[in-house]
């Protein structure tokens, strides 16, 4: 039987930044092949040609053994093949079947837009793979997981037999991640072909029958999942051996930084999202909030960080009553954010890395002087946070959209630790990242809690709640449910309580 694909000496430069070089895998119809690497490793470059929105520089594809150009997304799916891109191509306002059929409408009599039919088909596929998406709904109502079901959805539709996913979960729950698997698997028992990018090691070990290892543009390794380890991976990714466990001694907690009291706060539609919240985190420690995402930690860190308006209840740094601040007062008063969503809320995308790496302090020294501003010493900032934090760029002037999302991430997270903390609120710290990014925002994590600074950690993935908190409260419905000390509980305890398990 012939592979489902082949890419045989595939290579790609950006200037002088060589982003795949003589790259050749060969993918099984049937199978769920992934691609690790570290960020700016290639494997986004490396799928964008396979998709049509970039030309290689050398080197061939085959789909089903046939020599297939690729030289427009067009071409990919009339070849069967599809791509669900890392950041949704969803249009919020329209609904699912909307959404679904943009490119390729059903119509009557030639020229009336046919929903009705369109919606059944939908329905039909996503009740034939278990993907529980209604084709009514908006896109903008839905959750991160339903959203990632309905771009699935999309290449179902368009039949496409080999489907592309970069970084399928990124921004989902453990339950999400669970499920999404399952339906990949069901996919791939019915002959289609999964190809999916990673940085988490354990996803690539549990789902995919090979993985092969980017690193730099190249490839280092493809090997069978039953034949390797956490660790090997982690050293064929990085070029190094990698400390996978958090080490940390425990914390010398002092007076509370943040006070959270009474807090409810309400979601975009005017419903209750944070119900009656209270809460401190105290100066040398970690407070780790738990929950399935949907649970109001995302309005509860925009309460706190002044993103958000609080409609009942008081939030206080340092004694001081910051409930109704802005962002820039509780920055002055020692506050940092690295945000849910780093393009929405951490990035200008269109600006440079220098831009963005002083766009909360430009008008202060050393950054200002008398009202104007020292480019000099920007860049000079920038490089130093380039270099210290394995940023992928070619220098500090390019706009921050030509960055993969892990090294946009590092951007955010260099900036923030570059600041004068009290308090630190991270939510999701290291979405995007790779294993050897991890380690070290972790690693700086732990220094900033040493250091005597307050961390207010928001994360889906429970392992490194587990792994960093030294309290952990649990969200359920916008409300805390529990609360403890890390050693107190266990993770199949709070596995329960963010089910809404008493």
């Amino acid at each position: 039987m012939q592979p489902a694909l082949e890419i045989r000496n595939i290579s790609k430069a950006f200037g002088t930044l060589q982003a795949n070089k003589n790259i050749s895998l060969t993918v099984q119809r049937g199978s769920m092949y992934a691609i690790l690497g570290e960020n700016g490793a290639g494997k986004t470059t490396l799928m964008n040609i396979l998709y049509g929105l970039y030309a290689p520089d050398d080197g061939e594809i085959f789909i089903e053994g046939k020599p297939t150009p690729i030289d427009h997304p067009k071409d990919a799916i009339d070849a069967g093949l599809g791509m669900v891109h890392q950041h949704f191509m969803l249009a919020p306002v329209l609904t699912v079947t909307e959404n679904v059929i943009a490119g390729a409408e059903e119509t009557r009599a030639g020229f009336v837009l046919d929903t009705r039919r369109a919606a059944a088909k939908i329905r039909a596929v996503s009740e034939q793979y278990g993907l529980e998406v209604d084709p009514e709904a908006f896109v903008k109502d839905l959750s991160v997981g339903t959203q990632q079901r309905v771009e699935i959805i999309k290449l179902l539709f368009r039949d496409a037999r080999i489907l592309i996913l970069d970084e399928p979960t990124a921004v989902l729950t453990p339950q999400e991640t669970d499920k999404l698997f399952g339906i990949l698997k069901t996919l791939t028992e019915q002959g289609r072909t999964i190809i999916f990018i990673t940085h988490k090691l354990k996803e690539a070990l549990a789902f995919a029958d090979t993985i092969s290892v980017l690193r730099l543009g190249e490839l280092v390794a493809t090997i069978d999942p039953a034949e390797t380890t956490e660790m090997e991976l982690a050293r064929h990714m990085v070029g190094r051996e990698v400390v996978l466990t958090v080490e940390k001694t425990p914390a010398v907690a002092k007076e509370p930084v943040l006070e959270v009291n009474g807090l409810t706060v309400f979601d975009d539609r005017g419903l209750t999202a944070v119900d009656d919240v209270s809460l401190q985190v105290r100066a040398g420690e970690i407070l780790g909030i738990a929950g399935v995402q949907g649970n109001g930690q995302t309005e509860l860190v925009q309460a706190i960080t002044g993103l958000r308006p609080i409609a009942a209840g008081t939030i206080s740094l340092q004694g001081v009553n910051t409930t109704s601040s802005t962002p820039r007062f509780l920055r002055e008063h020692g506050l940092g954010h690295i945000p849910e969503d780093r393009q929405l809320d951490g990035l200008l995308m269109d600006f440079p890395i220098s831009t963005n790496m002083v766009m909360c302090s430009f008008q202060k020294a050393p950054f200002a002087k008398s009202g104007l501003l020292q480019f000099d010493t920007i860049e000079s900032f920038t490089k130093e946070n380039i270099a210290a934090y394995d940023i992928r760029a070619h220098g500090p002037h390019v706009p921050a959209s030509t960055l993969s999302g892990g090294n946009q991430q590092k951007v955010i997270v260099a900036r923030e630790f570059s600041h004068e903390l009290t308090l630190l609120v991270a939510s999701q710290p290291t979405r995007g990242l790779d294993i050897g990014s991890i380690e070290f925002v972790h690693r700086q994590i732990i220094r900033k809690r040493d250091e005597g600074i307050g961390v207010f950690l928001v994360s889906t993935e429970l392992d490194e709640i587990l792994a960093l908190a030294d309290r952990i409260c649990v969200m359920f419905r916008g409300r805390i449910v529990h609360s403890a000390q890390r050693d107190a509980v266990s993770k199949e305890q709070i596995g329960l309580l963010m089910a809404g398990v008493k």
